[in-house]
């Protein structure tokens, strides 16, 4: 099960809830999960709950194509798990729901008291079509696939005919029989025939415009590095200027130099100019070169931010791994890569693991949400135009490793602790907020002057 780990924050009427959508790899059903708090803001823990589901087609305040009943139990951290499609069915068929005919919202209302007097009541926007579910439609497909090559067939290449080949292949430099050109009286002749030889052989040039070396990974920006870990090669970004290159834990890693900054005028603040990893500023929200690394919380600069670096299964003991691996943990709370957890990593500058050149440090979520209020529009466009040119970089799931919403969403770590999660920002087309979430999760990181 890969879960978003964004979790939207809504207060209604006298409770807090937090919701954050989990798609489902399993065909018919789609995972969902919610942490209910009082109106104390306090966890609703060990308790049974009613809850009414349903998915709206069109808009927030569309269509009801699927509406269900369920009644799930908190457990002791307040969170329920519920497999939407499995719940009592009241209305619609959720099998047969056309996800690619969007968009798509559910509309969750809750009764904390486990009846059917639904009290709280959200509405959020389905951002990705539940992949495995709207995959369905490729098993309709039948019949004969036919292929072209555009650029093939508007070339010259195209026009080559057998008879063509043949005819070349008798122009080859052993006299065969079938070259016999004792008919042609002079070498005006010959050059004529020549000519019309040529005149029909299709032009070919420009069908080698480049060559490559296999051998140079791609993807590389001026100044990065290749190093072997043992099983593939990991990128290392060009450092700083003034940086010098050490050996920390087995990987090759940039130390010292200047970073690059920028100050937000009405915080303040000074920040780096780009994400940690990252080779450039940002030139747009998508600027694949502006992305950077994805660090786990907590976990210093040993490779594993890199978005190629392997993963493993393996949980840390201590707070250095002693590894470049990304750290998976399934769906297994407090899903975090250290057991036992450490609340004290990435605490201010001098903090353990901070991956932040000399001077800087993570930001804190007051210091996030400070930014925030400065942009000109709290969604992607307003994260962009701010002095930071913050760019939509994605993540790493803490499932499998795999890459998450790379270009659609930006989600930026802070050094704030929040129960076993970490807190920090996210924002996409339509939206910022301040998240909590698993800390085994690969996030940006942009550092802030101490």
């Amino acid at each position: 099960m890969k879960k978003n780990f964004l979790k939207t924050i809504m207060i209604l009427g006298a409770l807090t809830l937090y919701l954050f959508p989990a798609y489902g790899q399993s065909p018919e059903k789609m995972s969902y999960q919610a942490v209910i708090r009082n109106s104390s803001d306090q966890l609703v823990t060990d308790q049974l709950v009613g809850m009414q589901i349903s998915i709206l087609q069109g808009s927030a305040s569309g269509t009801a194509v699927y509406v269900e009943t369920q009644t799930p139990t908190t457990n002791a951290n307040g969170l329920v798990s519920i497999e939407i499609g499995d719940g009592t069915v009241v209305s619609g068929d959720f099998t047969t729901i056309d996800w690619a005919n969007g968009p798509y919202f559910i509309k969750t209302e809750t009764d904390p008291t486990g009846g059917i007097n639904y009290t709280i009541t959200g509405t959020s926007q389905l951002l990705s079509v539940p992949y495995a579910l709207h995959a369905k439609t490729a098993e309709s497909i039948s019949g004969t696939v036919t292929e072209t090559d555009p650029i093939f067939t508007g070339s010259q290449a195209a026009n080559i005919t057998a008879t063509d080949i043949t005819n070349l292949g008798n122009l080859s430099g052993v006299n065969t029989g079938d070259q016999d050109l004792s008919a042609l009286a002079t070498k005006t002749a010959l050059g004529d025939s020549t000519a019309q030889v040529r005149s029909e052989i299709p032009d070919v040039s420009g069908f080698l415009t480049s060559e490559t070396d296999p051998s140079v990974p791609t993807g590389t920006q001026a100044g990065d590095m290749q190093y072997w870990n043992g099983t593939a090669w990991v990128t290392v970004a060009a450092g700083y200027e003034g940086a010098t290159l050490q050996m920390i834990g087995g990987v090759p890693t940039w130390t010292g130099g200047t970073p690059p900054s920028v100050t937000n005028p009405t915080t303040g603040k000074i920040w780096m100019d780009r994400n940690l990893g990252a080779s450039q500023v940002a030139t747009s929200s998508t600027d694949a070169a502006a992305y950077g690394d994805l660090y786990q919380w907590g976990r210093g600069a040993d490779g594993h931010q890199s978005r190629t670096s392997s993963t493993t299964t393996t949980l840390s003991t201590s707070d250095t791994p002693g590894h470049g691996n990304f750290i998976t943990t399934g769906d297994i709370d407090p899903c975090d890569w250290r057991s036992p957890q450490n609340d004290n990593l990435w605490q201010g500058v001098s903090g353990t693991n901070n991956p932040c050149p000399s001077g800087y440090r993570l930001p804190t979520e007051a210091e996030w949400n400070a930014e925030r209020t400065s942009w000109g529009s709290n969604n992607a466009a307003g994260a962009f135009a701010s002095p930071l040119k913050l760019p939509m970089a994605g993540s790493r799931l803490y499932s499998d490793g795999s890459l998450d919403y790379v270009g659609s969403l930006g989600v930026y770590w802070s050094s704030t602790v929040f129960s076993t999660n970490s807190r920090g920002l996210s924002f996409n087309s339509s939206n910022v907020d301040i998240f909590i979430d698993y800390r085994a999760l690969g996030l940006s990181v942009r550092c802030i002057k101490d």
